[in-house]
């Protein structure tokens, strides 16, 4: 089994899904006592977080970076950004290191074509939702069309997710701000809804709603998990 390396902390509310996802998937495919080799590490949000309000994405990078290196040198044979909006860096990271980076839009974009989805509301960080680092990869690489919300609800959308996701609270009020913009999106068309942050998937599930949502979260993991069993 290779090992996984997680940069996560990202925050850490998210993080412990895919602890939990990759061991799962692990678990089931393997049986009996069989878990995960994983190596985390963890980052200080508060950090990354001064860095994303800032548009300083070159020092994000470089902190990415340096977690990346020191993943690959404790002996991982993969690394899983555990989160989407840091995937704004990704090329950096991976540009980095010798061992392979599983790119969350990617592993997204694949399940979505095994579904025979070609256009998808997506749902994330403002920076996830506006800037083309994520939507044009699904464009440009998967051909899949991208619609968002409207500027009223991306602002609504973002404030939950750093004001009360990352911080683990569960209001539902939110729930219905959430649950509103995804019919919304159905409505513009989308066959689908991509849940591209992490937290979403603590606030919004499947038997909530009757439009298909793909939670990257655990699309992710699931991805690594994939990777870690796949023999030389």
């Amino acid at each position: 089994m290779k090992t996984i390396g997680l940069i996560g902390g990202m925050s850490w509310e998210s993080t412990v899904s895919y602890y939990q996802q990759i061991n799962r998937d692990i678990k089931n495919t393997l049986g009996g006592f069989h878990s995960a080799k994983i190596i985390l590490f963890s980052l200080d949000f508060a950090e990354i977080e001064q860095m994303q309000k800032q548009g300083d994405w070159e020092q994000s990078a470089k902190v990415l970076i340096e977690a990346a290196t020191t993943l690959e040198k404790a002996g991982a044979d993969c690394l899983v950004i555990c989160t989407n909006t840091m995937h704004k860096v990704a090329d950096d990271i991976s540009a980095a290191v010798d061992i392979p980076l599983i790119h969350i839009a990617d592993s997204t974009a694949i399940e979505l074509q095994q579904h025979n989805i070609t256009k998808v509301g997506l749902l994330g960080t403002r920076f996830t939702m506006q800037e083309t680092f994520y939507k044009n990869r699904l464009v440009d690489k998967f051909g899949i069309e991208v619609v968002v919300p409207s500027e009223r609800q991306q602002s609504l959308v973002h404030s939950i997710i750093y004001q009360e996701l990352c911080l683990g609270i569960i209001q539902p009020v939110s729930k219905d701000i959430f649950l509103t913009a995804i019919d919304d999106l159905v409505n513009d068309g989308a066959q689908a809804i991509i849940l591209g942050c992490t937290e979403i998937g603590l606030l919004v599930q499947q038997n909530m709603t009757p439009a298909r949502l793909f939670d990257t979260a655990a699309i992710h993991a699931s991805k690594a998990a994939e990777f870690a069993l796949i023999t030389p």
